[in-house]
């Protein structure tokens, strides 16, 4: 296994949420006020069917990437909110109105985000298209 931080793993996750058209992607900062992870990335799809591709596309690509499993893998059948657990960062991937529903973001808000900028440039030599240009 790659030895990996948690920012660089959240980031790689946050850039290939963005490229297979996740939307919404948020990075949270959880470590000052948790004890469980790092890091939430949570993003939002359109249909279940979406929500269940990006969650499939993360878990191959840190797979290859990283030859890193997550420890935990939560679905639920109607693929409305999946969850991939890898330790230190947990991904959250949910359908538009669970995402308001649940509010993840607000119950968290005492987390600090981390800018687009800062996830992009950080994942930089993980993008599927500018490696091949």
């Amino acid at each position: 296994m790659e030895n990996i931080s948690s920012l660089k793993l959240a980031c790689v996750i946050a850039r290939i949420l963005d490229e297979k058209l996740g939307k919404n992607i948020t990075i949270l900062n959880i470590s000052h006020v948790s004890s469980f992870a790092d890091y939430f990335v949570i993003c939002s799809g359109d249909v279940s069917t979406q929500v269940k591709a990006l969650t499939e596309s993360v878990r191959l690509l840190i797979k290859d990437y990283f030859s890193i499993l997550p420890l935990r893998i939560e679905q639920d059948m109607r693929n409305k909110w999946n969850l991939l657990d890898y330790g230190e960062v947990v991904v959250h991937v949910l359908q538009k109105d669970e995402r308001e529903t649940y509010a993840i973001e607000k119950f968290w808000n005492h987390s600090y985000s981390v800018s687009e900028e800062e996830w992009m440039k950080e994942s930089q030599e993980y993008s599927e298209y500018e490696n091949n240009k």
